[in-house]
């Protein structure tokens, strides 16, 4: 198969992946196009804070360093951003005292949607364009977007998510079928004044009910110097607040509505001989208008495949390896991968 030289890399998916292949892509003059399905950088909900470890070696070499500078200005709680050691707790959630605590090595915890700002500077994405379709041709691929409009390039990488429209093309949609695990969720980002974040006011946290099994992983997202509230009189800070558990046969869904999602994470935190008193008093002031996300948690197991389409298609991020958020790997695993396509 032949190849037209001068024709670009197709992106689809300006994600935190397909942004950072991009970057990359511009630092070595390789020609690229991306596109997003959505609107702007900031037209739905962007998620909370991400840790990156290993990453940041692969990041450092493919953002300019103007950029690559800025990524320690958008950590989510600046007071630890310079430690060595970083101190995490895991919390018996009955008592509220330490079960575990340590820790770990440095690493950079940021701001999502900051980060995604960060890896779009300079970069022309292309809105409004959801993937459709792909076809091999003699000389390269062609990508189609529900507009109707068709471009043509030496290789479609897609970073289009864990519902991949590419990976499904790829190997077929029985393969590509993602695995549901028996997990209910349900996170959002709590504001409120330092008196407010007295119970979540520790960098990063977690913990389980020793009786019910109920699971919570606490972040901070931003403290008022991030999010620029500092020296008004509405200061405030922002935490990750994730619950999970492991769903019983015969138990009820999570609610459809927003006020349904904070009456179960209320009833969960009650359950048994409930979370340890200042907990649960801070889960009791979360108003019923606090929008809450109920995340289906999903997984695919690794399979050995050919390289198909002639080697014009290659998927990375979310479409190639979805995983569950527990080991705090995924983005890692994500930013690294340019390295090996580009």
């Amino acid at each position: 198969m032949s190849v037209q030289a001068d024709l670009p890399i197709i992106i689809v998916g300006a994600g935190l992946v397909g942004l950072t292949l991009a970057q990359a892509l511009k630092s070595e003059g390789i020609p690229f196009e991306i596109y997003e399905r959505d609107s702007g950088l900031n037209s739905r909900y962007g998620g909370w804070a991400i840790s990156l470890h290993w990453a940041m070696k692969p990041l450092a070499s493919c953002l300019p360093p103007e950029l690559y500078a800025q990524i320690p200005k958008i950590h989510v709680h600046p007071e630890v951003a310079d430690r060595d050691r970083i101190p995490s707790v895991y919390l018996n959630l009955e008592t509220g005292k330490p079960k575990f605590a340590a820790e770990t090595q440095s690493h950079y915890r940021v701001h999502r949607i900051k980060l995604r700002e960060i890896l779009s500077q300079g970069i022309d994405i292309k809105w409004n364009k959801a993937f459709t379709g792909y076809k091999v041709t003699n000389d390269g691929v062609v990508v189609s977007f529900a507009d109707g409009t068709e471009v043509k390039g030496t290789i479609l990488a897609a970073a289009d998510g864990k519902n991949s429209r590419a990976k499904s093309m790829l190997m077929g949609r029985e393969k590509a079928a993602l695995h549901d695990l028996p997990i209910a969720f349900i996170g959002l980002k709590l504001r409120g004044d330092e008196e407010y974040m007295k119970p979540f006011s520790l960098h990063l946290w977690q913990g389980t009910h020793p009786a019910t099994g109920v699971y919570i992983f606490c972040s901070r997202v931003s403290t008022p110097q991030l999010n620029g509230s500092a020296g008004s009189e509405k200061e405030y800070h922002e935490v990750q607040f994730n619950m999970s558990w492991i769903m019983k046969e015969d138990e009820s869904p999570i609610p459809a509505d927003n006020a349904g999602k904070i009456a179960k994470l209320k009833e969960k935190a009650k359950e048994g001989t409930g979370f340890y008193p200042g907990l649960r008093k801070a889960l009791d002031g979360i108003t019923d208008d606090q929008e809450a996300l109920d995340i289906k948690l999903q997984d695919w197991p690794t399979l050995d495949w050919d390289v198909c389409s002639g080697g014009r298609v290659t998927i990375l991020g979310d479409a190639a390896h979805p995983m569950t958020m527990y080991r705090g790997e995924a983005a890692n695993h994500a930013l690294a991968q340019w390295e090996e396509i580009s």
